[in-house]
């Protein structure tokens, strides 16, 4: 009788044990996505400078033409687009700073008790699907995640910190990917803040932009060596693109609005060079619109004839009117604050210079794929067709990245 129940607890044993092992390898088939955002990394910049790191990803997977980004051209909205694959309108985050009547706050990107507001965001940003889902989640710096959505948090993340050396960056991505299987995240976004300030200071054009291309570059390459290294280097995929691009300005081509309205002609003006929404008061609307209408070098749309193309203004969130300048030209508020040259963005996202670049390699991808612009809220449908997640509701559409897809 003994024997039997012994007999018996080694069969159960080792079928518990097949068990855990089919569970482990079930896991382990599971595929991952590491996507790296480099601020302002226009879509022609690799024609600008020695890229050897991001030629050879074009070798091995895909390289689209652009990835074009939201209207207004700006960080934050672009950030929390790729995030949720929805337009500025509708996942709330509209400029960089600005006015919400709805929860009568105020948005910008250098408060932290705004930028860890959940009220602020709209939307289901990837990391919350796949956290859902039963999927682990990572980021390093992404814009939205020090906020909770539905309460859920990647399963690591850090509050924002731009002095964080590059190179620490990369080496807390590839930490992650080594985590024992049952702790270690299947989705990482994260995020390095040039070339946008170099672009800023010095514009998209200069010697300087070249030498901080080529940095980053070899960066790129540090990191993919990492990654080869790794035991599940096969089940990886790269995504490499960026929120926007940049624009060449001058001191020369400047616009201020308040040479042209009265400030106390205006409840709130939001937004930063060269785009911003203002909200007026009543009695002075249509003195405010047919100024604006009238000045050369800027563009003004009433909240409601903004182009159906750009998908922007049916939110509460943007006010009366939409104001954005001329390519390469600046609008500020007051002539008071001095006037630059370099470089910025924000501008209509039909100007090719705000184009970002893509990049992607992995066993999802297609070897040598030159691929068609596509739009930045596409990455969230693709990032969950490889990881196999039920998407939620959003803007973007896996038509318009499944080429580049493997069958």
């Amino acid at each position: 009788m003994k024997t039997k129940i012994f007999v018996l607890l080694g069969l159960l044993i080792i079928s518990f044990a097949c068990k855990n092992a089919d569970n482990n390898n079930i896991n382990s088939e599971q595929p991952y996505v590491v996507m790296l955002s480099v601020d302002g990394f226009r879509w022609d910049y690799p024609e600008k400078a020695n890229t050897p790191n991001l030629d050879y990803i074009e070798e091995i997977g895909v390289r689209a033409e652009a990835s074009i980004p939201c209207f207004p051209t700006k960080t934050f909205p672009n950030h929390y687009s790729m995030a949720t694959g929805l337009y500025p309108d509708n996942h709330g985050i509209i400029l960089n700073s600005f006015y919400a009547p709805d929860i009568d706050k105020y948005y910008s990107i250098g408060n932290n008790e705004a930028v860890t507001d959940s009220e602020f965001y709209f939307g289901e940003p990837v990391w919350v699907t796949a956290e859902k889902q039963g999927i682990k989640s990572a980021s390093y710096f992404w814009v939205g995640s020090e906020a909770p959505h539905d309460s859920i948090f990647p399963t690591y993340h850090y509050a924002y910190n731009g002095l964080v050396p590059f190179e620490e960056r990369i080496d807390g991505v590839i930490e992650w990917l080594k985590l024992p299987e049952s702790e270690r995240p299947h989705l990482i976004l994260w995020y390095i803040q040039e070339p946008d300030s170099k672009g800023h200071d010095v514009g998209p054009d200069h010697p300087e932009i070249v030498i901080m291309l080529e940095y980053l570059d070899s960066l790129v390459g540090v990191f993919n060596r990492k990654v080869a290294e790794l035991p599940i280097a096969d089940k990886i995929n790269v995504i490499i693109t960026s929120d926007h691009g940049m624009g060449e300005i001058s001191k020369d081509r400047v616009v201020y609005l308040y040479d042209l309205i009265h400030k106390d002609w205006c409840e709130h003006i939001d937004g930063g060079n060269p785009a911003y929404t203002i909200d007026v008061k009543e009695e002075y609307y249509d003195t405010i619109y047919n100024i604006l209408s009238t000045t050369e070098n800027i563009t003004v749309w009433k909240k409601n004839d903004v182009p159906e193309r750009l998908h922007y203004g049916s939110s509460e969130r943007v006010k009366d009117f939409v104001v954005v300048a001329d390519s390469s030209w600046s609008l500020l508020k007051s002539s008071k604050r001095k006037s630059y040259s370099g470089g910025t963005h924000g501008y209509d996202n039909m100007n090719k210079d705000m184009h970002a670049i893509f990049y992607a390699y992995g066993q999802a991808f297609k070897e040598g794929h030159k691929h068609h612009a596509i739009n930045n809220i596409d990455l969230y449908p693709l990032i969950c067709e490889i990881l196999e997640l039920e998407p939620a509701k959003v803007d973007g559409k896996l038509e318009n990245t499944s080429e580049m897809l493997k069958e």
